[in-house]
C-alpha cells in the first residue's frame, strides 16, 4: 500500500513530488524527497552557512520523518548533495550530532548546483 506524506511542519513541495512516500508492506518503508533550507513556517530558503543549511535540512527530514511515525532511528539509506566538497566536513559535523548513534548507509555527491542556491540538500530511505 503506498501512501503520500505531507506535513506542515517540513517545506511544502515546489514541484511535482512528495515530501515522502510510505510503502506498507509487512514493514513499512518510507521514502523521503530531497530537503533544502527552507523555512516551513514562511516557505522561504534560508541562505546561510552550510552548517545553518544543513540543521535546518536535517530539522525538516525529522519533521516528515515524525510524520510517518518514525525518527532518524529508522532511516537506512540517505544520499547527500553539497554544491562544494570543501564544505563536507562542516556538513558532516551537524549531519552527525543530528543523527546521535543512528548512522544510515549514505553517499555524499559534489553537484553543479542545487534548487534555490541551496548548498546541501538531503534525501532519505526509512524503514519501520
Amino acid at each position: 500500500m503506498k501512501q503520500v506524506v505531507l506535513t506542515p511542519n517540513a517545506p511544502q513541495p515546489i514541484g511535482p513530488y512528495s515530501q515522502a512516500i510510505k510503502i506498507s508492506a509487512g514493514e513499512e518503508m518510507l521514502f523521503i524527497s530531497g530537503q533544502i533550507a527552507i523555512d516551513p513556517t514562511t516557505g522561504q530558503f534560508q541562505n546561510g552557512t552550510v552548517e545553518e543549511q544543513t540543521q535546518l535540512v536535517m530539522n525538516n527530514l525529522l519533521a516528515v520523518l515524525q510524520a510517518s511515525g518514525m525518527d532518524y532511528s529508522h532511516l537506512v539509506k540517505t544520499t547527500i548533495f553539497l554544491t562544494d566538497m570543501a564544505d563536507f566536513s562542516a556538513m558532516n559535523g551537524v549531519y552527525a550530532a543530528a543523527l546521535g548513534e543512528h548512522f544510515p548507509a549514505r553517499e555524499t555527491v559534489a553537484v553543479k548546483a542545487l534548487p534555490a542556491g541551496a548548498r546541501v540538500e538531503i534525501s532519505g530511505i526509512a524503514v519501520k
